[in-house]
């Protein structure tokens, strides 16, 4: 791979994963949606997609028709497919740097103050008058829990008050940074350092690299 195609793909995902190794070194919990995530996913991959299928399935119509601005309507269109899984995905929080067992009891008081008549079933939290009904899934590679809804019926508002109610709840708790979350920032930097290695050793073929990227793939009659 030419080092402006490797830049372009690595460059996202670099800082993708620079996030979320900070995000683990942190001694405070994170709180963010299912649709949070997925956005932040689906920008982290963009280099791959832009490099991969977007520049392989590139379609010749619309390139003679938009010239070099196809780019521009190619990135619009992968992003409101990220926009569009987002907005679909079912009522999910995420809350990075806790297992469910520290989790819980923080929960609970959640559920508590927003609606009096909450009740446990094993791992499930019911919250009747909200219209919330959810079970708690852990993550511990990353030491993430997830608070995913169970069943289609959910209240996007009462979701958004325990969000805001479970943040408030946390703001004071303290947890240990996380090990993997400095192996993150040390494979995003050296990510970023091959990146600039590539750049830098082939620095005679960017602008040749540049110019087939943006070649409009057809010949002018």
């Amino acid at each position: 791979m030419d080092p402006v195609r490797y830049t372009i793909a690595i460059v996202p995902l670099a800082a993708y994963l620079a996030a979320l190794g900070l995000v683990n070194c942190s001694r405070r919990p994170l709180v963010t949606s299912g649709a949070s995530e997925i956005a932040a996913l689906g920008i982290g991959l963009l280099g791959l997609v832009f490099v991969g299928p977007i520049e392989l399935f590139r379609p010749q119509l619309a390139t003679v028709q938009f010239l070099n601005y196809v780019w521009l309507v190619l990135l619009a269109f992968y992003l409101l497919w990220v926009v569009l899984a987002a907005m679909i995905t079912r009522p999910r929080l995420v809350v990075y740097n806790m297992t469910p067992d520290e989790l819980r009891p923080l929960l609970s008081e959640a559920a508590g103050t927003v609606d009096a008549a909450f009740r446990w079933a094993g791992d499930c939290l019911v919250l009747p008058k909200l219209g919330v009904q959810l079970y708690i899934d852990g993550f511990p590679l990353l030491r993430n829990t997830t608070l995913a809804s169970s069943g289609p019926r959910q209240s996007l508002e009462g979701w958004n008050r325990l969000a805001r109610q479970l943040r408030a709840n946390l703001r004071t708790a303290a947890v240990r940074p996380h090990p993997p979350g400095i192996a993150m920032l040390v494979l995003a930097a050296l990510l970023l350092a091959s990146c600039e290695l590539q750049l830098a050793r082939h620095s005679d073929q960017i602008a040749e690299a540049l110019a087939e990227i943006m070649a409009f793939g057809w010949q002018r009659s």
